[in-house]
């Protein structure tokens, strides 16, 4: 068939998916979810890079040996937003043109945070409109000056000069650079975007229109909500289920380690839905594994893919999360580029 010429041609692989038939529905359920305590599947947060203009960044170690490549994942801290912190407190760096914040003060946020990742606040940093899909975009110099962003959840570049960024508040963001070709990738990976394979099809694009090698590629995953914090429903379960063969391995049971709700669990008894609730067990869904797992399938070998930072809902103080937030919270940028 001619699809599977076109993607054999890409040296991709049609379908990843345990092989269908009676059984495999009863073999994917017979894989017991991993029990565990939200502390022992917790991460520790890094220590930011702080940029002369005041800007906290995360740099990822090792990537300073490419000396074409920008690239950063911001935090919360060093701008001059006041929507999302106390009076008494500095301004803080929202990147997103949220409702609660003025569009002066993001504009001048990304000014600032592109300098400290370029050393040039007029370095042009386009962003798209995410609305949790696998659709990516190819974005040139001409992007920079769109009134309206492309909408999508990935962006992919090989011109040099400016800077190609995702917006993020839990989701996880993930970059990806080619050390031979000099192509980048920033991708949003939320679970609808994870489930839709944003990253996987992304790559793919990169090896369909720029040539791009598996063994060339590189990726690192920033801050993001954390296996130990992020309690979905078994619908996101069924979801990933129907998509993946190793769909179950994402989740975990999170058991409360709060005595007083083990103790007396009749006190907190809700109505919410399965995974909502507050008293355990709870099924936690691991998005960071989720997606290093589909660089995996993409071809990366384990050794080009690094987790930076940490879990966006344990650590408040450092990222916008919007589960901490109860959905007031400004948005970080993940972000790269080529140098020109």
């Amino acid at each position: 068939m001619a699809i599977d010429a076109l993607v054999q041609s890409a040296g991709l692989v049609r379908s990843l998916r345990a092989k269908s038939g009676p059984g495999a529905l009863a073999r994917a359920r017979s894989v017991k979810l991993d029990r565990a305590a939200s502390e022992e599947l917790s991460r520790p947060a890094p220590s930011p890079r702080i940029a002369a203009n005041g800007v906290h960044w995360l740099p990822v170690p090792g990537w300073e040996k490419l000396p074409w490549l920008w690239h950063g994942f911001s935090t919360r801290m060093g701008g001059v937003s006041r929507a999302y912190c106390p009076d008494d407190a500095p301004g803080e760096l929202n990147l997103g043109f949220t409702a609660a914040d003025s569009r002066e003060a993001v504009v001048q946020n990304r000014a600032l945070f592109a300098e400290a990742i370029t050393g040039s606040p007029a370095t042009p940093l386009i962003a798209v409109r995410q609305i949790h899909s696998c659709l990516a975009h190819g974005t040139t110099q001409a992007d920079a000056s769109r009134e309206t962003p492309w909408r999508g959840d990935a962006q992919i570049t090989a011109e040099p000069g400016l800077l190609i960024a995702i917006q993020t508040a839990d989701c996880i963001p993930v970059l990806v650079a080619d050390r031979r070709l000099r192509v980048v990738a920033a991708f949003h990976a939320g679970w609808r975007g994870t489930v839709k394979r944003i990253v996987e099809s992304g790559i793919g694009r990169m090896r369909l229109q720029f040539g791009s090698r598996p063994q060339d590629l590189v990726a690192a995953i920033g801050p993001g909500i954390g296996p130990c914090c992020y309690a979905v429903g078994e619908e996101v379960l069924s979801e990933f289920e129907s998509q993946f063969a190793y769909g179950r391995e994402l989740f975990h049971e999170v058991y409360s380690t709060d005595e007083v709700r083990n103790k007396y669990p009749m006190l907190f008894l809700t109505q919410r839905a399965p995974g909502h609730s507050p008293i355990g067990p709870a099924l936690h869904l691991d998005l960071i594994e989720a997606n290093r797992r589909q660089l995996l399938a993409a071809g990366l070998k384990p050794r080009a893919i690094q987790v930076v930072g940490g879990c966006t809902n344990c650590h408040p103080g450092l990222f916008f999360s919007h589960r901490a937030s109860k959905g007031h919270a400004g948005r970080m940028m993940a972000t790269i580029g080529i140098k020109p």
